[in-house]
């Protein structure tokens, strides 16, 4: 039910801003290309007491909180782009503990804008 991207998530994020600040210099500017950070959640119901209306405001607010970080680390804002899919898109459909988990993820794609 959070947001907040853990230390490790921080290091991956660090390398991948480093990533696509040089790529940003290799594309040609004339190709319209942004990175979409799409936000996912399981399908258990967010708390009625916490931060989140629903799975779609946490999904966006992980997607958001990614395209933030990784523009507070020098990437072009106008390359990225958050998306938020609540608990609509999931990889697995499963109940258990470990299904839910891969169904709380973030997920990028370099795309045309």
């Amino acid at each position: 039910g959070q947001a907040a991207i853990n230390p490790a998530g921080r290091g991956e994020l660090d390398q991948l801003a480093s990533a696509l600040i040089v790529l940003e210099k290799e594309i040609p500017a004339d190709i319209a290309w942004v990175l979409r950070v799409d936000g996912h959640t399981d399908r258990r119901p967010v708390s009625s007491s916490g931060a989140f209306k629903s799975n779609w405001d946490l999904s966006a607010a992980r997607a958001i909180a990614v395209v933030q970080y990784l523009s507070d680390k020098g990437v072009a804002p106008t390359r990225l782009v958050a998306a938020g899919f609540g608990e609509f898109q999931p990889i697995d459909l499963g109940t258990s503990d470990e299904a839910l988990r891969r169904n709380r993820r973030i997920e990028l794609k370099l795309t045309d804008r």
